[in-house]
């Protein structure tokens, strides 16, 4: 990605279940016993670094932990992907959120349980898997991370530990500033007025239809609207209570491109198209176009949906 852009896919929803505080424990990272401090390719994720990390998972692929530093398994987790940070040297960061000190941050995550690692790409969180694992299956799950972030056009590298204390050149050159309604609606989005960002973006695109990353942006604030203050619970229920209720099928769909399920958001509404009505297939196609926006349209999920969706109306 070229600028910042809305983060769509992070909102805390319930809590994350903390049994590993009654596990064995291990001493806190960096003593002796314990996981290794943080520093080199390895972060621990705060309210305050939180937003940029994401942001930044636009430029590198970002792995992320949610653990108990102190329980004894997630340690030796937290061990294994350190030492794989570091070999990797800057191919991706590994973030860190202790979700007892940071449970709003975990809880953005929507993970039940620790140890859990995720992947941020482009800022869309990817689950890969929870519980401990050997090294070597880590070693795996981190190829195939490395893998789709090419895929996606995210092949940048974490800047080295010191380049800047250093003089280093910077890896990239600094972006320029973002158009002046792209700004405006950007920084509604940091003060959490939707409505506004939503004004920007189409004011934008009034300026400039084919302004394709007004369109992506305006996407993903509409989906953070029609989302926001959902219960998943709630929703996942609707859903199954009505499988031919087109608009509980929309929601539940939302909530699953919101928590980065790519597919399973586009094969719900795919497969209610074909025997749809007229009306609650303009609904789909319009919803399905609108997550092509949101999840871009070099992703390879999009250019199979478009084909399915084609074959489906017409």
């Amino acid at each position: 990605m070229s600028s910042p852009t809305p983060q769509p896919a992070f909102s805390a929803r319930g809590a994350v279940d903390l049994s590993a505080l009654t596990r064995p424990q291990a001493p806190p990272p960096g003593e002796p016993g314990g996981a290794p401090a943080a520093g080199g390719y390895v972060i621990d994720l705060t309210d305050a670094n939180f937003e940029q990390v994401v942001r930044d998972s636009s430029k590198y692929p970002v792995v992320v932990l949610l653990w108990i530093p102190t329980d004894a398994s997630n340690a030796e987790l937290g061990s294994t992907l350190g030492a794989l940070a570091e070999e990797y040297a800057g191919r991706f960061l590994l973030g860190r959120v202790d979700a007892q000190e940071y449970p709003q941050l975990a809880a953005a995550f929507q993970v039940q349980g620790v140890p859990t690692t995720v992947a941020v790409l482009q800022g869309q969180p990817l689950p890969l898997f929870a519980g401990s694992a050997p090294a070597d299956q880590v070693r795996g799950v981190i190829d195939q991370v490395l893998a789709a972030a090419e895929q996606n056009g995210v092949t940048g590298r974490v800047p080295a530990p010191g380049a800047e204390a250093a003089g280093a050149e910077p890896e990239e050159e600094q972006e320029p500033p973002l158009p002046p309604l792209h700004q405006e609606a950007y920084d509604a989005i940091e003060r959490d007025d939707l409505d506004a960002a939503v004004a920007a973006y189409e004011r934008a695109l009034k300026q400039d239809p084919r302004d394709a990353m007004a369109s992506a942006g305006l996407a993903q604030v509409r989906l953070l609207q029609r989302t926001h203050g959902a219960d998943l619970a709630t929703v996942r229920k609707a859903a199954a209570d009505g499988p031919e209720d087109v608009d509980a099928q929309l929601a539940v769909a939302d909530l699953d491109l919101l928590g980065g399920k790519v597919e399973d958001a586009l094969e719900r509404l795919l497969d209610l198209l074909p025997g749809a009505s007229a009306d609650a297939k303009e609904k789909l196609r319009v919803r399905l176009l609108d997550y092509f926006e949101v999840v871009g349209p070099t992703d390879p999920r999009v250019g199979k949906a478009r084909q399915r969706l084609a074959i489906s109306l017409y």
